[in-house]
C-alpha cells in the first residue's frame, strides 16, 4: 500500500511540474503579445528583432537604428539585465527610444524571458 501511495504521489508531482512548465511557456507567449506591436522574433519592425539577443551587446541587432543611449551602453543581454530593462526600460537605459513603460510583475518578466530564450533563432 505504501508503495502504491509513493508511486501515486510521485506521479502527481511529475504531472504538476509538467503543467507548470507548460503554463509558464504559455504565459511567456501571452506576455510577449504586449511586445509584438513593435517587435518580432525574426525581423526588425518599429523595434529590433528579439530572436537572438541573449549574450549579445545591447544595440547590436543588424539593420536596426538604435538610440545613441542604447548603442553606447555596455549592456550584454542576460536574464538579469533583460529583467531589469523590462521592469523600467527608460530608467535602466536613459535616452532609449523604447516608449514602453515596463512589466511590473516579476512573474511576467520571468515568463517572457523564458519564452525569448526558448525561441532564439540561430
Amino acid at each position: 500500500m505504501k508503495r502504491v501511495f509513493i508511486i501515486w504521489s510521485l506521479s502527481v508531482i511529475l504531472i504538476m511540474f509538467t503543467f507548470v512548465g507548460v503554463t509558464w511557456a504559455a504565459d511567456g507567449e501571452r506576455v510577449f503579445k504586449k511586445c509584438v506591436a513593435c517587435h518580432s522574433l525574426t525581423k526588425n519592425k518599429m523595434g529590433p528583432a528579439l530572436g537572438n539577443i541573449f549574450g549579445k551587446k545591447a544595440g547590436s541587432v543588424k539593420g536596426y537604428r538604435y538610440s545613441k543611449a542604447m548603442r553606447n551602453s555596455d549592456i550584454i543581454w542576460t536574464d538579469c539585465s533583460l529583467d531589469e530593462f523590462l521592469f523600467k526600460p527608460r530608467k535602466y537605459i536613459k535616452g532609449t527610444k523604447m516608449r514602453f513603460s515596463g512589466i511590473r510583475k516579476k512573474s511576467q518578466r520571468e515568463a517572457v524571458i523564458k519564452y525569448l530564450k526558448e525561441n532564439q533563432k540561430k
